[in-house]
């Protein structure tokens, strides 16, 4: 095992004894009682049972009127206007009769939401997108919380839909759980022909009319989109994890080794529960080696800086206590192995025919950098993930992948990396702590030092693009306010077509916000997430056009190149939009959680995280909560006084 990443999990395990600690000692507690006493429905009353099973198919109401045979839940995030949850359509039928098959019974507990960044990019929607991500995670737990299962399959792709089922599920760890994969779209328009397509539409060369040919021709059937945005990073994440079965998660919607997996699949989680020789709850199995293993995938790959916020929350559900600073670290260590749209022209199909998730693991395991002695729901070890899925004579087999990349232009060896470190740096100084992903960025881009211009929205930054304000000019783009407490953190992605055409004309710029741009983003320099954020009086806050800042990307600095002695004296422009001005698109309805949102480090949820301080009264410069403002402090602390059934 690599030195330094042992040391950086052995520093994770010793900072999170306690959280993880009790985590543990209640998911085991409720494990213990689930093995002596049988699948979990035989617990219930007569009349909570009868309405459990009233509306099942006659068979699987005799068997969940015994108390032999394993519920399996199935939650779904189907809907059929997102591509990437299209496929789930068919999978309830499909995964029932599996689970049949192997001697349980499932159900559709429930539904998630599934929102697409891609459809409220630039749009009122895309405040509600990071909120979503916990509101998944609630309804989930409501799912499970009828009492009624031993095992989940859950059913989610995209942006925050898998991080917010992973969460929920963590609140019920002593249930085994398996991530079902929809896979990709097949590829489509070339990525660099749709983003050339972007610029020409930004710079007026071309109409709607092209560019939503264009935008059609890339995603253009069911299955996830295939740049290597969030989404296809959540599923490369879940499989290095574990949670996936072997080789499925690249795999094309609606083939027939697609309709194999799912199937095993489900017949996997009843084989896991705990009425069987193989159980393997998931609060067990996302520990602390598995967290850091998903970090390392996440760099290796550069994968969706999302996934700076995401990761962190996801941990704290574990009751592991993960930090920037540890992605900061791994990331030293960590090369760049892939080069998948944005960070290069492939997309992940192409990455799937070099050699995919297989030889990528394979080859991280031989250089040491993830942990092999993990648990997974395909057994103990990693090394089941070296091993590729295919059909021979019908039949669904596993076997080693032999020899490695089969294109060095998309994937390469440790030996050979496109980079010597991971594809997202972290970077700091008296602006605070932000992102940065370079993966994608040229070398000659990773520095700027320029005069700030100062925007309080994302849409007067794009007036002024198309009225010629930019032109000409070296500068640093602030795009402020757009933190969790501000506004939801939506991502900014939309700023990305206007400021490349201002880099390929030479201009040198940069943003800098207290937001998030996106999976997708490409080559313009960032950075993003700043914490602390504006709205909680961050420094970004005292930002003034013609302000200087330097972002070095290499070294790890944002600097405001400003004297402390001037700084001192300013007070804080702008302010977020209070609740009575943050109305439309339902926005309303989440005023409650711009007030208990956390900080970007702490994964910007609402529900806490373990020693952390209260978001609106930790370092900045103290702008007061609203009025009846209200932490949510034990949500996610295991142990808590109301844990148990995820209250």
């Amino acid at each position: 095992m690599n030195t330094l990443i042992q040391e950086i999990t052995d520093r994770i395990a010793e900072r999170s004894a306690a959280s993880r600690g009790a985590y543990l000692a209640r998911i085991r507690r409720d494990g213990a009682a689930a093995r002596a006493k049988g699948p979990a429905r035989a617990h219930l009353g007569c009349a909570n049972l009868a309405h459990g099973f009233a509306a099942a198919p006659s068979d699987d109401k005799r068997i969940l009127m015994g108390a032999a045979k394993p519920g399996v839940a199935i939650v779904t995030s189907y809907n059929d206007m997102l591509s990437a949850h299209q496929p789930y359509e068919t999978y309830p039928p499909e995964l029932k009769a599996a689970v049949r098959r192997a001697g349980g019974v499932a159900q559709v507990a429930g539904g998630v939401p599934a929102m697409c960044d891609g459809v409220t990019q630039g749009r009122a929607g895309m405040e509600l997108s990071l909120y979503s991500r916990d509101v998944i995670a609630m309804a989930t737990a409501i799912a499970l919380s009828h009492d009624m299962f031993d095992a989940t399959l859950l059913l989610g792709v995209c942006d925050k839909i898998v991080p917010g089922l992973f969460i929920g599920a963590l609140h019920f760890g002593h249930l085994p759980a398996i991530f079902v994969p929809a896979g990709p779209m097949g590829s489509g328009l070339p990525n660099k022909v749709k983003a050339r397509t972007r610029q020409a539409f930004a710079e007026g060369k071309v109409g709607r009319g092209e560019l939503l040919d264009a935008e059609a021709k890339s995603y253009h059937s069911p299955g996830t989109c295939t740049f290597y945005g969030t989404a296809n990073s959540n599923q490369a994440l879940m499989e290095v994890m574990g949670l996936h079965l072997p080789g499925s998660t690249f795999v094309n919607p609606h083939t027939e080794l697609r309709h194999a997996l799912t199937a095993a699949a489900g017949r996997r989680a009843v084989e896991i529960t705990a009425h069987g020789p193989e159980y393997t709850p998931i609060g067990e199995l996302v520990d602390e080696k598995a967290i850091v293993n998903a970090c390392v995938a996440l760099l290796a790959t550069g994968g969706s800086t999302n996934h700076t916020l995401h990761l962190v929350a996801m941990a704290a559900a574990a009751g592991i206590v993960l930090t920037w600073d540890d992605l900061a670290c791994l990331s030293k260590v960590v090369p760049s192995l892939t080069k998948i749209y944005p960070n290069g022209q492939a997309d992940v199909n192409h990455f799937r025919d070099a050699g995919g998730m297989q030889v990528l693991i394979g080859d991280l395991l031989d250089e040491g950098l993830l942990h092999a002695d993990v648990l997974t729901v395909a057994g103990r070890g990693l090394d089941r993930y070296r091993e590729t899925a295919d059909l021979v004579d019908g039949e669904l087999v596993w076997s080693p992948v032999t020899g490695g990349s089969s294109d060095l232009d998309v994937l390469r060896p440790a030996a050979r990396p496109f980079a010597a470190d991971g594809g997202i740096h972290m970077v700091e100084g008296n602006l605070g702590r932000a992102v940065s992903k370079v993966s994608a960025v040229k070398p000659e881009h990773l520095v700027i030092e320029a005069p700030a211009k100062v925007f309080d929205d994302q849409l007067d930054l794009l007036k002024a693009f198309e009225t010629g304000e930019l032109d000409g000019q070296d500068f640093v783009a602030v795009i402020r306010y757009q933190g969790p407490s501000a506004n939801g953190m939506p991502e900014l992605h939309k700023l990305t077509p206007p400021l490349s055409v201002l880099l390929d004309r030479g201009q040198r710029v940069a943003i800098v916000t207290d937001g998030r741009m996106s999976g997708a983003s490409g080559k313009v320099p960032a950075a993003i997430h700043l914490s602390p954020e504006a709205a909680d009086g961050g420094p970004i806050a005292l930002v003034r056009d013609g302000d200087v800042i330097r972002l070095d990307s290499t070294a790890g600095t944002l600097e405001l190149l400003v004297p402390a002695e001037e700084l001192v004296t300013r007070t804080p422009e702008g302010r977020p939009l209070s609740d009575a001005q943050w109305v439309g698109t339902g926005r309303e309805l989440f005023a409650t959680f711009r007030r208990m949102a956390g900080h970007a480090e702490q994964g910007a949820g609402i529900f806490g995280v373990s020693g952390a301080e209260s978001p609106h009264h930790g370092p900045g410069l103290g702008f007061p909560a609203e009025a009846g403002a209200s932490h949510l402090e034990t949500g996610a602390l295991p142990g808590a006084q109301h844990a148990g059934l995820a209250r």
